[in-house]
């Protein structure tokens, strides 16, 4: 037995490539359609409320694609809007990015000490924090919020001097001392593009956690473990969705899922409130 039908993958904007570059590489077999809010971005900056309503209303519009699995490719959206996603798309499995990058930021640290970088949204709702500590109880969480990062990630600024003095601006206070943490937690969609500038400033001793990849593994278990997998004899289809600007999405989408998006294979899309 095999499930064709697509999965669809939502974000506020344009970070979740990320996280649609990792299925893709996992599991090309797999149609994927991908919905970016951009016409309401961004989302870390919004009310809890706002933010449920926007991610239920994006979410159903992905019903109408027949998908078989949600996967919130949005940190923010995946910090308070999960529990009622899943309830409303119930028995349709939905995945948000947070608990599998939890999970592999416990299971690299040697310390306890975790670091996570996130949206203001995600740092205040402390979703990163809940799911680290169920992981493991002991561990020694500290946050930062670093807004700026999304912006230089859109605008393609992800290395020199720019995206340098961010990276140092936002980091130095998680990493001074004795007791810094030993690894670090990219809590945004859009970091894993600054990665390297990231890294760069940490250092190599810190180790990065890119939850776009943990996302991933988590999809495939889910699809073995429900018995929801396409057929891997076939190649996957991508398709794109997008509520504003298909000409910007495609062109900074390109720098997220590192090969070119043609602005002509971006639908443009209208979402209904309710």
């Amino acid at each position: 037995m095999s499930d064709a039908r697509p999965i669809g993958v939502f974000d506020s904007g344009i970070g979740g490539i990320t996280v649609l570059k990792a299925l893709r590489a996992a599991l090309p077999h797999e149609d994927l359609v991908y919905l970016g809010d951009t016409a309401r971005l961004p989302y870390g900056t919004k009310s809890p409320e706002t933010v449920t309503a926007y991610a239920t209303q994006a979410t159903k519009h992905l019903l109408s694609h027949d998908v078989k699995m949600v996967v919130i490719a949005c940190n923010t959206a995946s910090s308070v809007a999960l529990e009622p996603l899943m309830r409303a798309l119930a028995p349709i499995p939905v995945i948000g990015v947070i608990e599998p990058g939890a999970r592999a930021g416990a299971r690299a640290t040697k310390t306890g000490r975790i670091g996570v970088i996130a949206t203001e949204a995600t740092v205040k709702g402390g979703a990163y924090e809940r799911a680290i500590r169920k992981a493991m109880p002991e561990a020694e969480v500290t946050q930062a919020a670093c807004g700026l990062f999304v912006t230089l990630a859109e605008e393609g600024w992800v290395k020199g001097e720019v995206a340098e003095a961010a990276a140092k601006r936002y980091l130095a206070p998680l990493f001074k001392g004795r007791n810094a943490p030993d690894t670090l937690v990219l809590g945004c969609t859009h970091f894993p593009v600054l990665a390297r500038t990231i890294g760069k400033v940490v250092g190599k001793s810190v180790k990065l956690v890119d939850s776009a990849a943990t996302t991933a593994k988590a999809v495939t278990e889910a699809l073995t473990a429900l018995g929801l997998q396409a057929n891997r004899k076939r190649k996957g289809k991508t398709r794109f969705l997008a509520t504003d600007s298909t000409e910007r999405f495609a062109r900074v989408g390109g720098i997220f899922f590192g090969e070119d998006i043609r602005a002509k294979d971006v639908e443009l899309v209208d979402i209904k409130p309710g």
